[in-house]
């Protein structure tokens, strides 16, 4: 394990990385200046040269910098070489998810009572608003890591959103939990139904 691994980037130096990784080819410190509208090529050196202390970037033969490593950004994950928020991990799951209801409600609805179509609609209409809330929030995120260069601070991360009772901070956690609830009931109520229906 590399020094890569001990640290994780934010500000400035993210904002570098981030161009290197879209630029996608060896780039010198006065072209991730413009890229990342750094002050100067000092500003970019320095930054570059930090992240070539931690392992993320190598200066090819010409003195440029290439990526060498995958480096840890809170709220994304890698997906081969992109970089995606998480919460677009999740949105892909609740979209399977939808589509896998979507195939059994054609399949039983020409069969299936109105109740049950009532219902497995409910279903639909929860999950997708499960999976526009994680897309959202995917978005927000990206936001969040553009701006965070003008930031001292380091970006929040998840348990931001929870306070020390365990409860939601934000619109968006406490609209992801109503979500949550809502879905475990009508598995409980269509559980029941369909038990019913068998008796």
């Amino acid at each position: 394990m590399n020094k890569a691994g001990k640290e994780e980037l934010e500000g400035i130096t993210l904002d570098v990385y981030l161009q290197v990784l879209k630029i996608g080819k060896p780039v010198g410190p006065r072209e991730v200046m413009k890229a990342a509208n750094l002050s100067s090529p000092s500003v970019a050196y320095r930054h570059l040269q930090k992240l070539e202390d931690l392992g993320y970037l190598q200066k090819n033969t010409y003195g440029e910098y290439i990526t060498k490593d995958k480096a840890h950004i809170s709220g994304y994950i890698w997906i081969s070489n992109h970089l995606i928020p998480k919460m677009w991990r999740y949105s892909m799951v609740f979209l399977a998810i939808l589509a896998a209801e979507a195939v059994i409600l054609a399949v039983h609805y020409a069969v299936e009572t109105y109740e049950f179509k009532v219902f497995f609609l409910l279903l639909i209409l929860v999950t997708v608003l499960a999976f526009s809330v994680f897309t959202i929030e995917g978005f927000l995120q990206i936001r969040r890591t553009h701006y965070s260069k003008h930031e001292k601070t380091s970006p929040k991360n998840n348990s931001d959103s929870i306070n020390e009772n365990g409860s939601p901070k934000n619109a968006s956690a406490k609209l992801l939990s109503a979500i949550y609830f809502i879905r475990n009931k009508h598995c409980v109520l269509g559980a029941s139904f369909i038990s019913h229906r068998r008796i």
